[in-house]
């Protein structure tokens, strides 16, 4: 029998819980999921692959925005929730779920798609490609005394974590991120749930708000945190768990960061999800105190629309380029993959980029093209695994110049 691809209705929300948890190897409520994200969900961006009657597969998708080098901000799709059920493997499943999803992200007029990937072999024959980099920063706190030069203004304020408290931190969040490439728009029930609203899911979040305010008294950062309790021979060994800091000045993130090492019983900070570029180290007189690990790819980019993508950046360098992009929306086997060529002329200022008939420069896997648009990745090495062709010698190396940023990009938001 064919698989039949298409968005889900509302009486099939809770068998398709079903089918996405048992492809993550959980057993939640799903009666309890449904009824918490059945306001929340446009069930329109939720599909379901079927096979008769039962969802083998899942995926879905809410709207966001992308801050792109130059601080514009893009229309994405945050790709989420795919699974095929370990009954249904290797059937194509999730090629239909990818290739129905990019058509219709398309006709919603969005620009880029978004995903983390739990797997790194899957996306990249989608078109996928990873775009930036995360890591996780753990901070030995009685040895994390900020260098003498370091000396933040302000003062830091622990504020209640309710509806009030959370408004306060969305609204320095929206500032940073639309300064900060790579960070992208958050959802209402994604504000909820971090904020301990709802339990379907798991535990609600149980811990501390803390804001910093500059020398006028206008709130300019703030840190999100909880703790893990532990005893040694009588002797407190706590763990703070850092779950966000985001701050709009130097002096905020010194600030904030000098208060959470000073946190009494508090022998370890672990924050996840952090820049590789974190300055934290640079802050602190035994910059050894704070040691990075876990470092891998971060968020997925996928350009739907590659001129309107491409001529929403700035480029740092100035350069005119036809690059030619193969886009595969359903895998490596696509019968309907499509050649993009588009003529780039870039510079500090801003760009263009038309489709063309013009020679090619550069042919390249889009996948590629994904991992560097935001800077972050470059594109001599994401070329490595799908190949390119160079059509005029050294355009690859005018390329990767081109879409390299001094600023990486970061991504805190996960989905």
């Amino acid at each position: 029998m064919p698989i039949d691809v298409r968005p889900i209705s509302d009486d099939e929300l809770v068998p398709w819980v079903d089918t996405a948890s048992t492809g993550f190897l959980e057993r939640p409520d799903h009666e309890a999921i449904a009824a918490e994200v059945r306001p929340h969900w446009d069930l329109r961006r939720t599909w379901g692959a079927y096979d008769g009657s039962r969802i083998a597969g899942t995926l879905r998708t809410w709207p966001t925005e992308l801050t792109v080098p130059g601080l514009a901000q893009v229309r994405g799709t945050a790709v989420t929730g795919v699974t095929v059920l370990p009954t249904h493997r290797r059937r194509g499943i999730l090629s239909q779920l990818t290739a129905a999803e990019a058509t219709a992200a398309r006709g919603r007029g969005e620009v880029v798609a978004l995903l983390y990937a739990s797997e790194f072999p899957i996306y990249g024959r989608f078109g996928y490609g990873a775009a930036t980099t995360s890591a996780t920063w753990t901070l030995d706190a009685a040895a994390a005394e900020l260098h003498p030069a370091v000396a933040p203004a302000g003062s830091v304020e622990l504020l209640p974590s309710d509806d009030a408290g959370r408004d306060i931190a969305i609204g320095i969040f929206d500032a940073w991120r639309a300064r900060q490439a790579g960070e992208i728009w958050r959802r209402p029930i994604m504000w909820a749930q971090d904020f301990g609203k709802g339990t379907a899911w798991g535990p609600p979040w149980k811990g501390f708000l803390v804001v910093h305010r500059d020398g006028a008294g206008s709130v300019d950062g703030y840190a999100r945190y909880h703790v893990e309790g532990k005893w040694v021979e009588r002797q407190p060994r706590n763990k703070l768990i850092l779950d966000e800091l985001h701050a709009l000045t130097d002096d905020a993130y010194a600030g904030l960061w000098r208060f959470l090492a000073s946190i009494d019983w508090v022998t370890r900070i672990e924050a996840e999800k952090r820049s590789p570029a974190e300055r934290l180290p640079w802050l602190l007189a035994n910059a050894r105190a704070a040691v990075m690990s876990d470092v891998g790819d971060g968020m997925w980019v996928k350009l739907l629309d590659i001129p309107r993508a491409l001529a929403a950046r700035t480029y740092e360098r100035s350069r005119s380029l036809v690059l030619e992009a193969i886009v595969r929306d359903g895998g490596e086997t696509d019968s309907t993959a499509a050649r993009v060529r588009v003529a780039l002329d870039a510079s500090p200022d801003g760009a263009t980029a038309q489709p063309t008939d013009a020679e090619p420069d550069l042919t390249l896997n889009g996948a590629a093209l994904g991992a560097a648009y935001l800077g972050g990745t470059r594109l001599r090495d994401a070329v490595l695994a799908r190949g390119f062709d160079e059509h005029r010698p050294g355009a690859l190396a005018e390329a990767d110049a081109l879409f390299a940023t001094d600023r990486p990009p970061w991504t805190s938001t996960f989905f």
